[in-house]
């Protein structure tokens, strides 16, 4: 793909960095997601992209819930953690703290906070399904720590 004119400023909207977590016991995984948005007051509500072929982006589209696990500012490891894609069978909280929900799914504890969330609708967009999504619960770990915030270099890729 060429670059285009509106490559760079459109890679130039900045975004919050989240992990995604998803699923329950031994099937529940995590990854990682920028493209959140608050997307309503009342009720309370989120919109997060998910690519197409993932299997969280199936869970999803069936209504399972899910958790927006908010990095903060310098929390790299956890960035170089779920940047892969986990294989099932394999083991995506090894070595993490975390918790979880009411309804079972993980909740990173080294998180500056989270979100627990219900998917109400999506809608495909080009390669991606836009989730818009329910907040039920939240819980913020530490008030005085600033979330990362990510501006990529390019709009034509992650």
């Amino acid at each position: 793909m060429s670059a285009k004119s509106f490559d760079r400023p459109l890679g130039h909207i900045p975004s919050g960095i989240f992990i995604l977590t998803a699923g329950t016991g031994a099937r529940a995984t995590g990854m990682l997601t920028s493209w959140v948005m608050q997307a309503g007051f009342e009720p309370p509500m989120v919109s997060v992209a998910v690519k197409l072929g993932r299997p969280v982006c199936d869970w999803l589209s069936e209504g399972q819930p899910f958790v927006l696990n908010i990095v903060r500012a310098g929390q790299k490891e956890l960035l170089r953690h779920f940047s892969k894609s986990f294989e099932p069978g394999q083991l995506p909280f090894d070595g993490l703290g975390i918790s979880h929900c009411a309804r079972g799914v993980p909740i990173l504890k080294d998180s500056l906070g989270h979100l627990e969330c219900e998917p109400a609708s999506h809608v495909d967009s080009g390669d991606h399904r836009i989730f818009l999504a329910k907040v039920v619960r939240g819980k913020m770990s530490d008030g005085d720590a600033e979330p990362m915030v990510h501006v990529r270099k390019s709009g034509a890729r992650y």
